[in-house]
Parts: C-alpha cells; structure tokens; sequence
C-alpha cells in the first residue's frame, strides 16, 4: 500500500467505524466517543512531540493533563467570598513570601562567587523559608476549608470564560515542563522518566489533598462551559423548539415532541463541543505538521537519531530538548483543560496512569511516532477500542448465550466437588465483560508491534528504512 493512499484508506475506516456506532448506537454515544477522540488525538500529538520528534520518554503525561483541569477551574469557577474572607489573605502572604525566598535564593547562587557560603546561604534560606512560610499558609488553608466544606471549603477561581483556561493551562504547562526539564533533561533518559513519572504523582495527590485550592476528592461540578449552552437551557429555548419542529415535522403539543427536544438538545451541544474540539486539533496538527518540516523539525530528528554527532557539529543538545518538551507539555495542558470543559467537572481521583499516560503511549505507538498523522489516527483508533471493548464484549457474551441456549446444562468439567457446566461459562463471559478492555489493548498493541511495528502511519524516513 502506497504512503499516501493508506492515511486516506485508514481514516475512511475510522469514519466509517464511527458512523457504525452512530447508526447501531445512536448518534449522542457517537459524539461523545468522537469528542473524545479529537481530545485523545491532541494528547497523542502533544506526546509525539516529545517522543517522536526527540526520543524523549515522558512518563508523567498524566501530570499535564491534570494540572490542565485544575487551571481550568481556577480560570472558570467563581470566587468562593466567604473563603476569600476567611484565608484567602494569609494563603497570598505565603505566595508572596514563597516567592520572596525564591527570589533570595537566586540572588545567592547567582551573585555569590564563595562555593561554601553559596552553599550554606541556600540551605540557610530553604530552612528559614519553611519555618516561616508554614504556619502562616496552614493557617490560611485551615481557615479557608473550615468554611461550609461541604458545598465549598476553597477559594474558587476568577469567574472568566473556560476557554480562557485553554491558553493559560499551555502558558503554567510550560512554566512546570521548564523546571523538569531544567532538573532532568541533563541526565540519562530513564531519569526523565523517574521524574515526570514522579511529577505525575505529585501533581495528582496536590490534586487530591488541596482541598483550598481544588475540593480535593469532594470534586468541583457544574463548571460553566461558555460558548457551549447547557442541554436545559436549549431545551427551553423558544428558537430550538421551533428548529425540532421543523426538522422533526412535529407539532411543540404532540406526545413525543419533548423527547425530541431533550435529544436534539443533547447531540446539539455535543456537536457543539466537536466544532470546538477539531478546530484546537486542526491548528495543533497544522503548527506540528510545520515545525516538523522546518530546519527546527529537521534538526530535532537529527538529534534523536545521533545526539552525539549532533553535538559535535555545536547543536545545544539538552537547550533543544528542553524546547521541544516545553512544546509538548503545552499541548497537554491544553487537552487536560479541554477534557475538564467537556465533562464540566474536575475529579482528581480519575486520573490514573493507565488511563492518562499508558494509553496515550499506546496511541503514539500504533499511530506511528514521529508522524503526527499517524498521532492523531492513533488517538482515534485506541480510545474508539477501549470504550467499545466493553460493548462488543456484552454483544459476543449474548450471541454465545443464545447459540449455547440448548446447552447450558452440559457439564465442562466435572472433578470431585467442583462441576462446572456451559451456564457457569456464560456468566463468566458476562461478568468478564468490563475487564475486556485491558485484553483487547494487549491484543492490539501485540499485533501492531507484530505486523505494522512503525505504525499504522509511519514517519516517511523509518518508513523508506524498513
């Protein structure tokens, strides 16, 4: 199959797959799995960035994904007063102070020639900044989640349009990306992953235990999702009644015409929410398919294929590095951001690994890495799996119940006390069900690695190599 035939081929099948559901499904369950999709194939190509372009092996993507949510409710939610009132002043005096000693500390080890006493004055201040930022801040957080913890208990945030929080989570996904990549990106290639693999866990217990800040476990729902309307405001609008009535034929007094409206409202958010969701992956692909193909692009792969002869020509192998991992954990942030708007809640404990950094791996591996295409076709094919895993599992657990229907009494095994019959097989098959997923992500992992090991997209070099 030629290279450029089968991106054409592949993403016709992925369409058609999804017209699939929408036919077989329903249209809603379409639109959900497809924004979801255009959100997964933005991580994939954020990831990309860092592993296909440079060979950087980022295991913390969860932690930009997450703190993506979490600057998504601190721009859109509204400021909680009586929190405010109660420690909002003593929790900004320790920022201004962490600050400070932040401050202080660069001007020693910045200023100061004297190794010891650059050494002993940064030790001095980490001590002293502890010891007096400490109680004020816990003061301040003990004040503020003593406040109605039950509907409250936090700050709340600046009350702006939640797609302001889209470029501000880029903007504080860079200023994270640059601190690790300025402790990490030095050292050996397994020490990064160590590091954002700790990052990750450490940005998702802030996410779980700041309760000030973030609600904690208690989660944050009903966040607004401004330009997107909300399905109960639709459904009263005068204007969308009439739109049903005309595509619909029904009159606003029949039976059905409520339902009707409360479906349309639905796939008319969601379809909402697409528009928005495949243009932010329109102008990511496009600004990625660019940077690949300048001298930037180019220079990059030549430093993930030879870093040392790279480096003997005067390429600032690590000062590289570190951009093209800033560049990536932007486009993380933003997709962390763009999942929190969809769901209009902020749930720390859903945030797992599995879901947030192995299966946005598996994307950029099946996709194709090093070819951002490939990402995205990627981020399509593996989460239109996984959450159909389940589904078709339930659907073969039937087929074979029905099939088996005048056997279900024929013993399989029969050994002392434990006899075993068909009907036993057929609940096992059913309750199985939800953990299919995990066995078809293994499956089709194994059998890209197998037939089709540079992707299913591979980057056109390594494609011309093998």
């Amino acid at each position: 199959m030629s290279q450029s035939l089968r991106p054409i081929l592949l993403f016709s099948a992925m369409a058609i797959a999804l017209l699939a559901v929408g036919f077989g499904q329903g249209w809603s369950v379409m639109l959900v799995i497809l924004n979801l999709c255009l959100i997964s194939a933005v991580m994939s190509v954020g990831l990309n960035m860092q592993w296909g372009y440079a060979g950087l092996f980022n295991a913390g993507v969860m932690a930009f994904v997450a703190v993506g949510g979490m600057v998504a409710v601190l721009i859109s939610e509204p400021p909680v007063r009586a929190g405010w009132e109660a420690g909002g002043l003593r929790i900004g005096i320790a920022g201004l102070l962490v600050a400070v000693f932040i401050g202080l500390i660069y001007a020693v080890r910045r200023f100061v020639s004297t190794k010891w006493i650059k050494n002993w004055g940064t030790a001095a201040l980490l001590v002293a900044g502890y010891f007096i930022i400490r109680p004020v801040f816990e003061g301040g957080v003990t004040a503020v989640e003593s406040i109605a913890a039950a509907s409250a208990g936090n700050l709340g945030g600046l009350g702006l349009n939640i797609l302001v929080s889209w470029g501000v989570a880029a903007v504080v996904c860079v200023g994270v990306a640059w601190v690790i990549g300025r402790i990490a990106l030095g050292l050996r290639a397994d020490y990064l992953a160590i590091a954002t693999l700790g990052i990750s866990e450490i940005v998702v217990a802030v996410a779980k235990n700041e309760e000030w800040m973030t609600r904690g476990v208690k989660n944050i729902t009903s966040l607004k999702r401004a330009p997107v309307p909300r399905e109960t405001n639709l459904q009263q609008a005068e204007w969308f009644q009439n739109l049903v009535s005309g595509v619909t034929g029904l009159d606003p007094t029949d039976a059905d015409f409520k339902l009707r409206v409360i479906e349309f409202s639905s796939i008319f958010v969601k379809l909402c929410f697409t528009f928005l969701f495949a243009a932010v992956l329109a102008i990511v692909l496009f600004l990625a398919i660019r940077a690949l193909n300048s001298p930037w692009g180019r220079m990059m792969r030549a430093i993930r294929d030879n870093d040392v002869a790279a480096s003997a020509m005067g390429k600032n192998v690590v000062k590289r590095h570190r951009e093209v991992f800033i560049v990536g954990a932007a486009i993380l942030g933003v997709s962390g951001a763009m999942l929190t708007t969809l769901d209009g809640q902020f749930t720390p404990t859903g945030y797992q690994p599995l879901r947030y950094t192995f299966l946005i791996w598996v994307m950029v591996i099946v996709g194709g890495s090093g070819n951002n295409l490939g990402a995205v076709l990627g981020g399509f094919v593996i989460w239109f799996f996984w959450i159909e895993a389940e589904v078709a599992a339930q659907w073969l657990s039937v087929n074979v119940e029905r099939l088996l229907l005048p056997y279900l009494d024929v013993v399989i095994i029969n050994i002392g006390d434990v006899v075993l019959n068909v009907q036993d097989g057929v609940v096992w098959l059913k309750n199985a069900a939800p953990h299919f997923r995990y066995l078809l992500m293994g499956l089709v992992l194994l059998l890209a690695l197998r037939f089709s090991p540079r992707g299913l997209i591979p980057e056109a070099g390594a494609a011309r190599a093998h």
